[in-house]
This record gives structure tokens, sequence and C-alpha cells, in this order.
């Protein structure tokens, strides 16, 4: 797999803020070693993020963003400081670009304080040094360098891969349920919802995570998966199924051998598990009129059974009984307000950083809103959600 191919949601995002003319995409092109951002003497040159995957040494594949001017003017102007806030939910690393040659003005102080408020590592980065007389030392928080001459770029690169590397260890996906020698049963559905030719992001990451483990995958699909279980020696360590397919394979699975899937999995490894499994019984309190949200984290072309769009409101009103006013949210676009809604219905966020997946989690909990995950509804609408939370210990105050 080349570099490009690792996901965006597996990559650690650093991003560049700074006011206009203050030389940020200049240090964006000299930090990335190519270029990546138009450059100007205009102020305003960058009017929207540019995202970048490359790979920062010792730490890996990153994404690099560029944002547009976090001073910039006018109603088209505010629109773009917001998309710049915005991309401060799905920031690892902070690099706020400030000209070496004048204070720090308000906009730069603001963001500044936002930076820290919400806990992101950040680096203060004094553009333009080579014009001054005396270059100040490298502080904890703080470096002069010069994207004209290059000066310290070297240094700001080593310093960047350092503090987000900070952030900790990733967590497991599915390793840390299995032992070396398990064997695990993965049903993946071939339908006109899959994509031709390749497995979707999650199944690939469960299928390599329980590589990692020294377990062993054995893939199916629903069609199969009686048989398969039929074939094995002895009962499977857990079964991962799609979770769409959660009724018809509760029923093959025998009820000792434990059922969970990549939805679920992805609940746990993105975000807050505990916290998607409280808001799925907001379902039982809905009404016809409430609006309820279906966000998913990616963009992609909706097939007539899509899930997000189709199965997923015709499975709610079918275990309600009522009506409710379904609104559709994709991509990097979030509403900031959630106030509208009874229930918000995420997908597991596989394209997501787990920094963004936290961050939405967090809008819905702080405004009071029941905020649940795909698979976790699904399992919940059939009947069996606590089974399928009986394969992680971490759940097992959630269980009667």
């Amino acid at each position: 797999m080349s570099l490009n191919a690792t996901p965006a949601g597996e990559r650690v995002h650093i991003a560049f803020f700074g006011r206009r003319n203050a030389g940020k995409s200049s240090l964006v092109n000299a930090f990335t070693g190519q270029d990546l951002s138009i450059v100007s003497d205009v102020k305003g040159t960058t009017t929207d993020p540019v995202y970048k995957a490359m790979e920062l040494l010792p730490l890996g594949p990153v994404q690099i963003i560029d944002t547009p001017g976090i001073d910039d003017e006018g109603a088209l102007g505010e629109l773009r400081v917001k998309k710049t806030r915005q991309v401060l939910n799905k920031t690892d690393l902070a690099l706020l670009v400030a000209d070496a040659t004048a204070p720090l003005g308000k906009a730069e102080e603001e963001l500044l304080a936002l930076i820290r408020e919400k806990g992101i590592p950040y680096l203060l980065v004094w553009n333009k040094a080579d014009l001054l007389e005396l270059v100040p030392q490298a502080e904890e928080n703080a470096l002069w360098v010069s994207a004209l001459t290059g000066m310290h770029i070297h240094e700001l690169k080593e310093k960047a891969a350092r503090l987000a590397g900070q952030e900790g260890p990733v967590r497991p996906l599915i390793a840390d349920l299995l032992a070396p020698g398990d064997t695990i049963v993965l049903v993946v559905p071939i339908d006109k919802a899959a994509p031709k030719g390749r497995l979707i992001l999650p199944q690939q990451q469960t299928i390599r995570d329980v590589l990692e483990a020294g377990a062993s995958a054995l893939v199916c699909r629903d069609t199969e998966l009686a048989f398969t279980l039929e074939q094995l020696g002895r009962p499977p360590k857990l079964v991962v199924t799609d979770s769409q397919a959660f009724g018809k394979v509760a029923k093959m699975v025998p009820r000792e051998v434990p059922l969970t899937s990549f939805s679920i999995l992805m609940a746990r490894y993105k975000g807050d598990l505990a916290l998607t499994v409280k808001g799925a019984k907001a379902l039982q309190n809905l009404k016809t009129g409430d609006k309820v949200l279906i966000a998913e984290g990616c963009t992609h072309h909706r097939q007539c059974e899509d899930i997000g769009t189709v199965k997923l409101p015709h499975w709610i009103r079918e275990a309600t009984g009522v009506e409710p006013e379904f609104h559709f949210c994709s991509g990097r676009e979030y509403p900031e307000d959630l106030s509208p809604y009874q229930l918000v219905v995420h997908c597991g966020g596989c394209t997501l950083g787990e920094r963004e997946m936290k961050y939405r989690q967090r809008t819905a909990v702080d405004q009071g809103i029941p905020i649940t995950n795909y698979g976790i509804l699904i399992a919940a609408i059939h009947g069996i959600l606590y089974r399928t939370l009986e394969p992680f210990p971490d759940m097992a105050h959630l269980l009667p």
C-alpha cells in the first residue's frame, strides 16, 4: 500500500493558521517541500482549507492543512474564518504562523486562546525571521523560521513531529480482544452498496488489526456464514458482521459465540462507545415530527438502498411506529447547532480522526442532544444491543 493510501482518518492532522500575508502558505510549501499552496502578495489568496498527505519522520503519515487567514474581512471573509475555526476540530497539532517583524494581533491572540481551550498541542511559528537583526533562540512552544531562506525549517519539522507524537498511542481496533492463535469470522455482505473490487475501510482495518494480534480472520458473506461456522472445528473467538446484516447473522451465530459489528468496533476505536449506547435509548422517546440528524463522515455516491438515507429511516420508523423528520449531513460539514434535533445518528467515522469524532460527540453532549452510532442503533432495533457489547470488557457496567 502506498503512503497516499493511508486513510486520512488514521493520519495525524497538522494545521497551519495565521493572519493573511504572515507567510503561512509559503511556510506550508517549505514544510512539505512542494508548491501545495498558492503564494501571492495579495491578501487572502488561500480561500478554503487545502489538504496534503505526506510523511513526517519519525512520526509517520500526516495530513497537512493550510487554512485561510484568520483576519479575513467581509461576508465572504467571515465564512472563510468560520471554515478555519472548524479545522481546529480535527487538528492534532496547530502551527500558528506569525510575522516575526510584528507583535501578535487580536485575531492571533483569540485563536491562540481557543487552541489552548481545546487542549490542542501547538507551536507558535515566527516566520520572516530572516528580516530580524537577531534571531531569538527556540522556546518550548515557539520557533523562529524563514520560509524564504529555509532557516530552521528542518528544526520546525522535527519539533512538529515530536509535539504531534505526544498525543499518545493509538488504541487497537480489535487486537486487544484477541490472543495469538484465535480465529474470528468476519461477515462481509456483497450487495449493491458494496464497492466493486475492494472491501470498505473498516473491514480492511479490522483484518490488519487481527493479523497484528497474531490471530486469523476468516472472511465470508452472510449467505455462506452458516456453512462456514459448520466447517470450523471449534467455535470462533468472535464474529464481526456488517451492521446491516445484524438481524440475519444474529440468528445464525450460536448464542455462546460473541457477536459485534464493524461499526461498533469503530465507535469504540474513534470515540466514546458508552456514550453511543446511552444515546440509542433516545429511540424509545421519539415522537412524530421530531427531527433526527443522520450524519456521515464521508461523501459517497448513494445507492437506491443507501443505509443512511434509506435503510436507517425505514428501520427507525418500523421500530418506533412514529414518523420523525430526517435530516442528513456528510463529509466535513457538521452542524455546530444541534439544538433542533432530538437524536443524532452518526456513522462509524472511519474517515474521521479520533479528535474530530470526539468533537462531534462532545458538541451533542454539550447541547444535551443524544448521539448514537449506526451499528449501536441497528443492534438496539434488532433487540441484540447487549449481546453486541459482551465482547468488550470495559462495557460490562452497561450490561444487565
